[in-house]
């Protein structure tokens, strides 16, 4: 038996700030490390201590090992944690951390070598991956899939035979530039099949806890966005079946500590997937149901304590929601900037690794936050979570609240009829909203009061022209017009109760609304709803010539589409590049029908944000 004194976490944002959380609940000193884009993110700010990690570009510092294992041994830390990601499913690292002397938070390296791999994993449970170089239209539609690591990069869909090679090749590159690895694989492609998995806990005198079910089924880019515990409209048998293979999986390996079994469920039947040798993003719904804190029991396993024979009852449902800077709406284009504001309801659990005035960078996984709500029914968790992220303050760069929302509202959701096409059938009906009428009002009062505008409030004997503010909302310029009275300010149809810079309240047809007003720049917050200021006058010489194309983000450029050169003609949509950003590639395609006629990047360029790629003529209509 030994005791843990000192942690250092090899990993950033969110999961490095739950492990320090519990590590400092039990007493345990924190090291963190950090990148130069990270020296002052939360992470770094709340440990006991920090360590740089030198001499590598931000986005692959989390994969050296080798400055991460000198970092414990100099911060005096005497076991480290993986987190997840980056390289918790190494075992060369596991290696490096046990062969220092070091207390290794997780299983040993033969397990998650066993594991890790995805191909070998499949093997192990008596499955095969199909060879890449003998697959036939009668497999389509395929899967290709890193066989390292995980959170949906390195995968493709393919549905024609012509496509496999490309996918492939991007695969692999987004593969090895998120883990270090491009090993790839080729499986069936299930459609429409629910993802669910099985949490284990397992302790070094041979008890394996499996913790109930998670249903995991709504993925954007095959990345998980929403996630509940226990998986709702599971049979008894089927849940044990689960259980069973879980256990299988785990006792196949000698597994210890927390890990994850994830398969597909269609037509009743349970498709293994791969093991997850890792505290898994979603932990937290577990967690909420059983009533433990996992990362204070993998500290325990690792000290060498035996778990109680079975685990702690389960208690009502949870559900998880991944708050992202992103546009769902733009291809799920990540977002950056400053994070003004993120406060949630009471009673909402918030893990996150920002804190207000932090800023959002380029580097790393646009996850913000995950809102967790435990509630004793599913109907009463699906609620309380939807009815905090309408009420919670997010003020910064564009995020997918309002998918959250309207996916956690929606009708096959609630029904439990979702599986993993969710989004392909739904995703523009859930983020075509209509916003707020009102909003562009209520941003033109607040700030025509914080500017002390001195007929604000007051009146003159003096007719005058209508006051007018532009704004732009939702892709569209709004134009208001008030007027100041000897009552105030007013405009048609809606009587103005009250206004000031941060609050504004307006009565429409009887009904009297609150708006609640942040100005950061150009940016208006109403409520949920945000505006960007416009001059009333447009400045004609920041308007960008017809056809340009720009980047969404800033990024890097990894590959330009074959051939492609000023004179070659395109088609609406078709890709022309694709920009590296946040350890995924996004690709970027023709906005019109017509020519290029220019082209500004190449393999290798860095952009910014808004940057003109290129140029494209419009084909005559």
């Amino acid at each position: 038996m030994q005791t843990i004194n000192s942690v250092l976490v090899a990993n950033r944002g969110e999961i490095a700030c739950r492990v320090f959380r519990t590590c400092h609940e039990l007493g345990v000193r924190t090291v963190a490390v950090h990148s130069d884009a990270d020296a002052n993110a939360l992470h770094a700010r709340v440990a006991d201590a920090t360590v740089r990690l030198p001499g590598a570009a931000p986005a692959d510092t989390y994969l050296r090992g080798d400055l991460i294992v000198k970092a414990a041994l100099a911060a005096g830390a005497d076991a480290v944690h993986p987190g997840y990601g980056f390289l918790s499913e190494n075992p060369d690292f596991a290696r490096a951390v046990l062969d220092a002397g070091l207390t290794w938070i997780g299983p040993s390296p033969e397990a998650i070598e066993a594991m890790a791999s995805k191909t070998r994993a499949k093997q192990l449970m008596g499955l095969a991956p199909l060879d890449e170089n003998e697959v036939t239209e009668n497999d389509l539609p395929l899967l290709v899939k890193a066989a390292a690591g995980g959170g949906g990069r390195g995968m493709r869909v393919v549905r024609r035979l012509d496509d496999l090679a490309t996918a492939l090749e991007s695969a692999r590159a987004e593969a090895t530039s998120a883990f270090g690895d491009g090993e790839v694989f080729v499986e069936p492609y299930v459609e429409n099949g629910r993802h669910v998995e099985v949490q284990i806990l397992a302790d070094t005198h041979g008890t394996i806890w499996p913790l109930g079910t998670r249903d995991c089924s709504l993925q954007r880019r095959h990345q998980k966005v929403v996630e509940e515990a226990p998986a709702p409209s599971l049979s008894d048998q089927l849940t044990a079946e689960l259980h069973t293979l879980a256990i299988r999986a785990a006792r196949a390996v000698s597994y210890v500590g927390a890990g994850t079994v994830e398969f597909l469920v269609a037509d009743g039947k349970a498709h293994f997937l791969e093991m997850n040798t890792r505290l898994q993003v979603e932990h937290p719904v577990t967690e909420a149901v059983f009533g433990l804190d996992l990362v204070a029991e993998q500290l325990r396993v690792a000290e060498g304590h035996a778990l109680p024979a079975d685990p702690p009852p389960a208690r009502g449902h949870a559900i998880e929601a991944r708050l992202y800077a992103e546009d769902p709406a733009q291809d799920w284009t990540p977002q950056t900037g400053t994070l003004h504001r993120l406060t949630v309801p009471d009673g909402i659990r918030l893990d996150t690794g920002y804190e207000d005035g932090d800023t959002i960078g380029v580097h790393y996984d646009p996850m913000l936050a995950k809102l967790i709500a435990h509630a004793p029914t599913r109907a009463e968790a699906i609620r309380r979570l939807a009815g905090a992220l309408d009420r919670a303050t997010i003020h910064g760069p564009t995020t997918n609240r309002s998918l959250l929302v309207n996916s956690l509202r929606h009708e096959e959701f609630t029904t439990a009829r979702m599986d993993t096409g969710f989004y392909d059938r739904h995703l523009p009906a859930l983020t075509t909203g209509t916003p707020d009428p009102h909003a562009p009002l209520a941003a033109a009062l607040a700030d025509a009061a914080a500017q002390g505008d001195p007929r604000f409030g007051g009146w003159r004997n003096v007719p005058s022209q209508p006051q007018v503010k532009r704004y732009a909302m939702a892709g569209e310029e709004h134009e208001v017009h008030y007027r100041h009275t000897r009552n105030g300010p007013e405009t048609d149809g809606v009587r103005v109760v009250h206004a000031d810079a941060r609050l504004v309240v307006l009565e429409v047809d009887g009904v009297q609304r609150k708006f609640g007003i942040a100005r950061h720049g150009d940016r208006v917050h109403v409520n949920t709803t945000t505006l960007t200021a416009l001059p009333r006058f447009p400045d004609p010489t920041t308007q960008q010539a017809p056809g340009s194309l720009l980047a969404p983000m800033p990024g890097t450029v990894v590959r330009l589409a074959e051939a492609l050169t000023p004179g070659t003609p395109v088609e609406a949509g078709q890709p022309l590049l694709w920009l590296e950003a946040m350890k995924m590639e996004h690709r970027i395609t023709s906005p019109a029908t017509g020519t290029l006629t220019a082209l500004h990047v190449a393999p290798g360029q860095q952009v910014e944000m808004g940057a003109v790629l290129a140029m494209v003529e419009q084909q005559p209509t």
